[in-house]
């Protein structure tokens, strides 16, 4: 009988589970090829309410050809946990934190502003109160969502950021368009990256995942040597990694000032889906981390923005599958 009931309890809690995640804001869009659902930003009820990564980059899912890209990456979830968010998605540096004193405001493109705590630094993994959300406009079509976040501060700063997630009419290919226009007094200098996320088709890291590169990589860093080496422009490992473990590096080496460099191939070897990653932007510092479930490759790209510019730079993801007969 105890088994019975406990059954019970287990079924309902799976259902108000399943029920709070397909019940949060959220949109699908398709171009007949890809199919893909976003989560949509919500002060009080969006999936991702944490203060390190931008809100308008929350992916629930991204189908192609019967594979799937995104996913949990993570064990365990809160709104409000910096990490717990699906790629891809950017983070942008911290603005004004160094001049801001404690109790002061600093500014997270993307987030809002943010109230300086009593530390000496700042540190993405820390959750900080959020004082200014601004304004997120969404704008949805068949094939792509527009987000507008609007902010203005007393600090000086003040901006208008459009993010475009767009499908390609006719081909496997999402593309993220984005423009920052600096609408506030004080000059806007930051660098912005994209985590990336993948876990393509749910394949442990390991042997069957490789990320390649366009120029001859180099790594040091965490199980660089190890569990990852990089041979042949690639990273690849020699093992799966275990739940606990993690590989990083702070600096990938090897790339110049190319745009052309700013194309990253990551690649499940085992059911042949791939992504390749391309920007209109040169690289300024990459950055490398993997846990057992997904490798993201951190490409950084520099933004300068003074009172009244507008800058703008582009994303895109190109999706394929590698014929069965040469997977290897």
């Amino acid at each position: 009988m105890k088994k019975y009931w406990y059954l019970i309890w287990l079924f309902c809690c799976l259902c108000c589970a399943a029920f709070s995640f397909n019940y949060l804001p959220q949109t699908e869009i398709t171009n007949g090829i890809i199919r893909t659902t976003l989560y949509l930003p919500n002060s009080n009820k969006g999936y991702y309410r944490g203060t390190r990564f931008d809100w308008s980059g929350a992916f629930k899912s991204l189908e192609y050809k019967e594979h799937n890209y995104i996913g949990q990456w993570f064990e365990n979830y809160n709104p409000q946990t910096h990490d717990a968010i699906t790629g891809p998605v950017e983070e942008f540096t911290a603005i004004g934190y160094e001049e801001a004193k404690v109790g002061e405001n600093f500014l997270k493109i993307g987030v809002g502003t943010l109230r300086k705590p009593m530390e000496k630094q700042y540190d993405f993994s820390n959750i900080y109160e959020i004082t200014n959300t601004g304004k997120w406009t969404v704008k949805n079509r068949p094939d792509q969502v527009m987000f507008v976040h609007e902010l203005t501060d007393a600090m000086g700063y003040a901006y208008i950021y459009r993010k475009v997630v767009r499908l390609t009419k006719g081909k496997p290919e999402l593309v993220l368009e984005h423009s920052l226009k600096n609408t506030g007094q004080k000059i806007i200098k930051t660098s912005v990256y994209n985590h990336n996320f993948f876990m393509i088709d749910n394949v442990p890291t390991g042997p069957d995942i490789q990320v390649q590169f366009p120029f001859e990589v180099s790594a040091s860093g965490l199980n660089f040597g190890s569990i990852a080496k990089t041979e042949n422009k690639k990273i690849i490992y020699s093992r799966e990694l275990n739940k606990e473990e993690h590989v990083f590096s702070s600096g990938l080496q090897g790339f110049t000032n190319k745009v052309e460099e700013y194309d990253i191939r990551i690649e499940n070897i085992k059911t042949g889906a791939g992504v390749r990653i391309t920007s209109d932007q040169p690289i300024v510092k990459m950055v490398y981390w993997a846990s057992s479930t997904t490798s993201c490759p951190e490409p950084y790209i520099q933004l300068r923005a003074e009172p009244g510019q507008e800058v703008k730079w582009k994303i895109s993801y190109e999706f394929y599958t590698v014929p069965t007969a040469t997977v290897k």
